[in-house]
């Protein structure tokens, strides 16, 4: 299994352990991942994925799973996200943005 989160693309980061005689070793920081299951409701399936903890918090910002996949960059999806966005995107319903008058 890999270290990455399938939503945001974080990834394992490298540093080092210092210690009191500042001697530097090597170790890694690895992404806050949890497995959460959750529910598309225009495709009416749900999915389990593996996420960081600031995934979680960007889907619960946005509103829905949905709405979250709408507005994410495609280079930070996994494969099958890239597949499930599409399929949102063609079943979404296109909604008019409201005309801001400039002065």
């Amino acid at each position: 299994m890999s270290k990455k989160c399938e939503l945001t693309g974080k990834i394992p980061m490298k540093g080092h352990n210092v210690s009191h005689a500042n001697n530097k070793t090597k170790r890694r920081f690895l992404p806050n991942l949890k497995k959460v299951k959750f529910t598309s409701e225009l495709m009416k399936r749900s999915l389990k994925l593996t996420v960081s903890n600031a995934g979680v918090r960007s889907v619960d910002k946005k509103g829905s799973f949905d709405e979250y996949l709408k507005t994410v960059k495609n280079k930070n999806l996994s494969p099958r996200l890239k597949k499930l966005k599409k399929g949102i995107l063609i079943k979404s319903p296109f909604k008019k943005r409201p005309l801001v008058k400039s002065a």
